[in-house]
């Protein structure tokens, strides 16, 4: 193969590369063997028309397309793979293909290319960064959704019901005495003075007792969000089935003994305020180190290639599809819920992608000019450190993850932390 020329322009490159006939023809007869089972010439059975009766009834370069798909490995190391005067993006497509008599092929090859970074001040930005702290109302809240998790909760049958107790109720809504969907229910249980119900519900399921039925009407507020409902006169016909009531315990030392491994109420606090605390410190650097990768990515100058943004929007999409999973959703059932589809989803994630593959471009820059690698001793450790998390052999995670990936994460964090390292924290 030779390469008769290389141009660049901005975030495109045009590779113009000749390509030998003997090469060429060694694509052709891998691209004939797939393809002549699929072939039918007179006189011979499927499968067996030897190709150069093919290439004489369809023409000598027949296979020659399909040829290029079968040595573009070779192609795209040769071309572009080694080439040091830029990095490609993704796979280059094929812009023109002329055939020689001899069968040597020319072949016009584009690919998107890594673009220059241009680094605007990357060392001693200036960010924001609060100091963490825990108010005595949160830790009360935590107390309290302490004391709500070991509750007790036991019938009442000798009253009717009032404000604070769970009462369990089969329930049937009517607008005009046609019931409507999602208005009715068997064995729900509501805590009255929750404010679950549209207004007017709970309160006139006070005073009823256990195996009592009434109808309870009401009106749905105008700005209820099923239209059909909205500002509607509606009937539920109600059954209060049983009734209970939770006894929430006192917030004292007995609570901390029984509900922790401390004795003291006070022992208790002093725990939760320094865990509290943690969670908080660490949200703060989570968001102080986003800031400072922003304010250094908007100081550089770069042209983001859309091929970088169409992959990091790939990335984004295949872990938000893989988390929705996880919750027992697809992306398509989530697109139509949001009232939309999945091109409608790609484009609000585009924004972000957008923003993250610049960063990832300009994260990179930072790691050339400041010399910035990861080891080979690093990579171990890192492996290493996968496996005992995985309980996996450690040569089981190297193939099932590859070195360059490992490598890029972690030159990644790396060069974050040497930005961070290197930031300047303000106070608010």
């Amino acid at each position: 193969m030779i390469i008769k020329s290389t141009e660049k322009n901005n975030n495109k490159a045009t590779i113009v590369v000749e390509i030998e006939s003997e090469l060429m023809n060694k694509g052709a007869e891998v691209a004939y063997k797939k393809q002549r089972k699929n072939i039918r010439i007179p006189g011979f059975r499927p499968g067996k028309a030897p190709r150069k009766m093919i290439e004489k009834m369809y023409g000598a370069y027949i296979f020659f397309e399909d040829a290029i798909e079968e040595i573009f490995p070779e192609i795209y190391d040769f071309a572009i793979g080694g080439n040091t005067e830029f990095k490609a993006i993704g796979r280059p497509s094929l812009e023109n293909m002329d055939i020689a008599e001899d069968g040597t092929t020319t072949l016009t090859l584009s690919t998107e290319v890594y673009p220059e970074v241009t680094l605007g001040d990357y060392k001693g930005v200036e960010v924001v960064k609060p100091v963490a702290e825990v108010t005595d109302a949160q830790v009360e809240a935590e107390l309290n959704q302490i004391a709500e998790n070991v509750a007790s909760v036991e019938n009442v049958e000798d009253r009717a019901a009032q404000m604070g107790d769970i009462a369990n109720i089969n329930f049937l809504g009517t607008v005009d005495g046609i019931a409507f969907e999602g208005g009715a229910a068997e064995n729900f249980d509501l805590t009255l003075g929750s404010g679950q119900f549209i207004p007017g519900f709970e309160e006139q399921v006070v005073g009823m007792n256990v195996g009592e039925s009434k109808d309870v009407n009401v009106t749905f507020p105008e700005d209820y969000n099923a239209e059909n409902l909205a500002g509607k006169a509606a009937v539920f016909a109600v059954k209060l089935n049983k009734l209970s009531v939770k006894n929430v315990p006192a917030i004292d030392d007995e609570l901390a003994k029984d509900a922790s491994e401390f004795d003291t109420l006070e022992e208790l606090k002093a725990d939760i305020r320094e865990k509290k605390l943690a969670d908080a410190q660490k949200n703060i650097d989570r968001t102080f180190e986003n800031a400072v990768v922003e304010a250094v990515t908007a100081n550089a100058t770069v042209e983001v290639p859309n091929a970088l943004v169409e992959v990091e929007l790939d990335n984004q999409m295949n872990d938000f599809g893989y988390r929705l999973q996880m919750s027992g959703m697809s992306m398509e059932q989530y697109a139509q819920m949001m009232g939309g589809d999945l091109n409608t989803m790609r484009q609000a994630f585009k924004p972000m992608a957008e923003k993250q593959a610049k960063s990832s471009l300009v994260i990179t820059k930072v790691a050339e000019v400041e010399g910035i690698s990861v080891s080979d001793e690093e990579l171990e450790a890192e492996y290493a450190e996968m496996a005992k998390s995985y309980e996996l052999e450690i040569e089981k995670v190297k193939e099932m993850v590859p070195a360059e990936e490992i490598k890029e994460n972690m030159m990644t964090r790396k060069t974050v932390k040497f930005l961070v390292d290197n930031a300047i924290a303000k106070a608010e």
